[in-house]
């Protein structure tokens, strides 16, 4: 399926390296074909875990990338990673949610979340001791976008100033989107179901969200960002990947930009929604990215 997606999206495909600062050196890619091939156990995405990295007094806070479900750092990170590297961020990325050896294969964020926050803490702290930072920044795309508020909420909120979610499954979807995602990713499909605890705690109405979502949506301290898709197919509706709070910003790309039809699994290879996430991050210098069409699936 991977192989036939790479092939139809070259002939579509019109997304570039983007420039970025002088001083760059990390291409740029926004291409869902291009970064979803990349799959590894163990490969870090472009511009990632340089564990030598310190922050800049103009960005202080280390950024952590958090992938979704069935995918991993390597194929989620392509775009993202190198232009906040290129950008002046020290940039870190993990892979977690390992099930039932689905590591082995590629195939992370299935198992169960609270045990998935617990190692998101535990690489927070690795990064914090090997930066000298006092906090970090988290950007998470669909799981990876609300499993950080597990940890927010009970783990680790004084350690964070930021979150920002690329379409992340807040309040939860429906099965037939968790199905989406999983024919997406090669062998997903075997994951779900008992194989997948993560699947199961993401569908609307489990004891999990309710859990994650009684008492707010938020912790205070924290800036939350939402980034989110009218196209979602997989976050279901899509308005559930909405916060609520004074310390959230929610954002609808085709506010911005009609001619973005991305989707769920764009949302990392969407220049536009990769602005944002810079803005989010560093408020004091917004970006206003051109608006240009995206293709579902494969961005741009």
């Amino acid at each position: 399926m991977r192989r036939i997606f790479v092939a139809i999206s070259c002939v579509f495909t019109f997304c570039a390296v983007v420039a970025a600062p002088a001083s760059a050196e990390l291409p740029v890619i926004y291409s869902g074909a291009y970064g979803y091939a990349h799959v590894s156990p163990t490969a870090s995405p472009s511009g990632a875990n340089d564990w030598t990295c310190k922050p800049s007094s103009a960005h202080p806070r280390p950024v952590v990338l958090v992938h979704g479900t069935f995918a991993d750092m390597s194929d989620s990170w392509q775009a993202l990673s190198p232009l906040l590297k290129n950008n002046g961020w020290c940039v870190f990325a993990l892979n977690y949610g390992s099930y039932a050896g689905s590591g082995a294969l590629g195939i992370y964020g299935t198992g169960e979340i609270r045990n998935s926050a617990k190692e998101l803490s535990a690489f927070v702290d690795k990064v914090l001791a090997a930066t000298g930072a006092s906090q970090v920044d988290l950007v998470g795309h669909s799981q990876g976008g609300m499993m950080p508020r597990y940890y927010l909420k009970f783990l680790g909120a004084a350690k964070t100033h930021a979150l920002v979610g690329l379409s992340p499954s807040n309040h939860g979807t429906t099965v037939d989107g968790i199905g989406i995602l999983a024919r997406f990713f090669p062998g997903g499909e075997q994951f779900t179901g008992a194989l997948c605890p993560a699947c199961e705690e993401q569908i609307v109405g489990s004891s999990f969200l309710a859990e994650l979502n009684s008492g707010g949506d938020t912790v205070p301290g924290v800036e939350y960002t939402v980034i989110q898709t009218r196209y979602d197919q997989v976050v279901t509706p899509y308005t559930s990947a909405f916060l609520s709070g004074s310390n959230v910003k929610n954002i609808l790309l085709q506010n911005q930009c009609i001619l973005d039809l991305g989707d769920h699994l764009s949302m990392p290879y969407d220049h536009i929604a990769d602005a944002d996430v810079l803005t989010a991050l560093d408020p004091l210098h917004p970006r206003h990215p051109l608006c240009t069409p995206i293709l579902p699936t494969e961005g741009g």
